[in-house]
Order: structure tokens, then C-alpha cells, then sequence
């Protein structure tokens, strides 16, 4: 059977900071789900394997199409370093409340504790209320006792980097960073293949059951990156009808396109799949079999079989495209 743009069923997580933004910005039905604080699009993480839900190979997984289909999937030198993993994961993210501050494991400290990649990941912020900030890294240079001391005391936030945060805005964190969403944030995360997160801390809160979560001091220590960075943001050159580079990382590659004509992309000198994130507007991929329509919300594997096509949007839209 010849591949094609797939899509994939949503896998939606509530949680205690979740919100209502991925229905009525997003409009996906995370029902009966009380709230919705991610909804994973691509994944090939174990127990949330991503199924697909177009075209001739609907209800086909994606771990299945993997071993099944291999290079012409994801490429050759892809499929030769992760295997029969699929090395990214894909999410929507709605924080009606903040996040936990968390660090996660770099690929040395996860391969030896968990046996799994580790996590450095991309947010792109698409949706933002008024005075959302995000945590991204320390303010100054600490010591690991220094960090200590104020986690102990529940002054941590001093140190921690605060940002302002407006939609448009990027952030790359490798891992060993420090971070946390904030409230009132809608965004898009690309990030490697793995669940691997410390809790350093969590404003106290309880559950509805009124039990604090899990916190992982100790694990995070040797996983932190104490060192202070001048800039934490993503800085891009935003254009109109071309590609706009956000990352190169050893991880994936991702810009960002905002177009209303129709855009020709040839990938005959990549070998990888590529994503497209739909975050504002409708748009169809024309390749050789066809034309497929998407829209906003819409994650989008392009099989690396799959050379050149034609984004034509529907006036306005915005991408992310992503590949390793």
C-alpha cells in the first residue's frame, strides 16, 4: 500500500492544571474527561501509541507502521539510530494553571536510570492570555547547594528564570533544564521520544483527593544544569511564504511557516519523515497519489517516502514543520 499524509486519533491526559483550550481553541472533544492539559498527537511512547485515523490504514498504530513500512516511514539513517522507536512526540499543551517546576534527563542519565532517550524539547506558544509567563532556567549562576537551600527554604522561584510570554514566542530546552509552563498558556510541544520527568516542586498543591504529588529531589540533582544563559529564548527571523528556521538540534530540526499561497517543499535532500503542526488556519498537502485536507489542530506525519509536495492553504496559515 503507498503512504500517504497520516493523522492520528488524539490522546488526551487530564490533569490537575488542565483547562477548556484544547476544546474551544483546538476544537477537539476530550470528553468525558473533566479538563484536558495535553493531548498527545504523534506518539510512539509504550501504552500511548498513536493510531491512525485516515485513509486506508486507519486504526493501523503507529509503532506497527514503523516495523512494518521502516525506512520509507522514517528514512533510512532514521531507522538505522532509533531502530523501530519513533524518535519524537508530538503535543498540545492548555496550562489553566502552572505547571510543576521540572527538570528532565539528558540521554546519558536516562539511558543509565531508565533505560530510555532522554528529553530535550521545543515549545511554540500559540495562544496566550495577558500576563502569562513561563519558567526557563536560573536567573543567575548556582551551586547545586545554593539550589538546595532555596528549594528547602520554598524560595526556589528566586533564582528561576521568569519570562513574559506572548503567542509567536519559541522556547528550546535541552535537557537538564529547568522549566515550567505558566498559567493561561496554549502551545505546541516537539520533543524526543520519552516520559521522563522530575517533579522538583509543586506550590504545595493537592489532588482532589487531597494528596500532594510525588516529588523527585533527588533524582533531579544530577540532572539539573546549574549554569546561568544571557538568553533563554528562541529568536527567529518571522517571514512571510518561506520557511522561518526556529531549532537545529541534534534532535529535529523545526521551522515555522506562515503562508497564503500555495508553498512547493521538496525534501529529496532529507532523510526523514516530516511533521506538520497546524496552529492557525486549514491547508492541503498535494503529493503525487493526491491531495489531503488539514486544519488547524491537525498534526501531520509525512512519510519520508514521500519527497515533494504542495502546501496550498486556505488563506492564512501557520505551520510548524518538523524532521531529525
Amino acid at each position: 500500500m503507498s503512504l500517504y499524509p497520516l493523522v492520528f486519533k488524539p490522546i488526551f491526559k487530564e490533569k490537575l492544571w488542565g483547562g477548556e483550550k484544547i476544546r474551544t481553541i483546538l476544537n477537539k472533544d476530550f470528553s468525558p474527561l473533566e479538563n484536558c492539559g495535553e493531548t498527545w498527537e504523534i506518539s510512539g511512547v509504550q501504552e500511548n501509541t498513536s493510531v491512525v485515523s485516515n485513509g486506508p490504514l486507519s486504526g493501523k498504530d503507529l509503532n506497527s507502521l514503523v516495523r512494518e513500512y521502516k525506512e520509507k516511514l522514517v528514512g533510512k539513517s532514521v531507522y538505522k539510530k532509533h531502530g523501530e522507536t519513533f524518535p519524537l512526540l508530538i503535543k498540545f499543551i492548555d496550562a489553566n494553571a502552572d505547571l510543576s517546576i521540572q527538570v528532565h534527563p539528558d540521554d546519558e542519565l536516562a539511558q543509565k536510570r531508565h533505560n530510555s532517550s532522554g528529553k530535550s524539547e521545543l515549545w511554540y506558544i500559540f495562544q496566550a492570555d495577558e500576563g502569562a509567563s513561563l519558567i526557563s532556567g536560573f536567573n543567575k549562576e548556582v551551586s547545586k547547594e545554593e539550589y538546595l537551600d532555596h528549594l528547602k527554604k520554598g524560595t526556589l522561584t528566586e533564582i528561576l528564570n521568569k519570562e513574559p510570554v506572548k503567542a509567536g514566542d519559541a522556547f528550546y530546552l535541552p535537557a537538564g533544564r529547568v522549566h515550567t509552563i505558566g498559567k493561561g498558556l496554549l502551545l505546541a510541544e516537539i520533543q524526543q521520544t520519552s516520559d521522563i520527568t522530575y517533579r522538583i516542586y509543586d506550590f504545595d498543591r493537592v489532588d482532589k483527593d487531597g494528596n500532594k504529588r510525588e516529588l523527585h529531589t533527588e533524582e533531579a540533582l544530577d540532572a539539573i544544569d546549574y549554569s546561568f544563559y544571557k538568553d533563554y529564548k528562541t529568536r527567529y527571523l518571522e517571514q512571510q511564504n518561506t520557511p522561518s528556521r526556529l531549532v537545529d538540534c541534534k534532535y529535529f530540526s523545526t521551522n515555522k511557516i506562515t503562508f497564503d499561497r500555495p508553498l512547493s517543499r521538496d525534501y529529496s535532500n532529507k532523510d526523514s519523515f516530516i511533521i506538520y503542526v497546524c496552529f492557525e488556519g486549514k491547508f492541503s498537502i498535494k503529493t503525487a497519489e493526491g491531495s489531503y485536507a488539514f486544519q488547524k489542530g491537525d498534526a501531520v506525519l509525512l512519510p519520508a517516502a514521500i519527497k515533494e509536495v504542495e502546501l496550498i492553504p486556505e488563506g492564512e496559515t501557520s505551520l510548524l514543520e518538523t524532521w531529525v
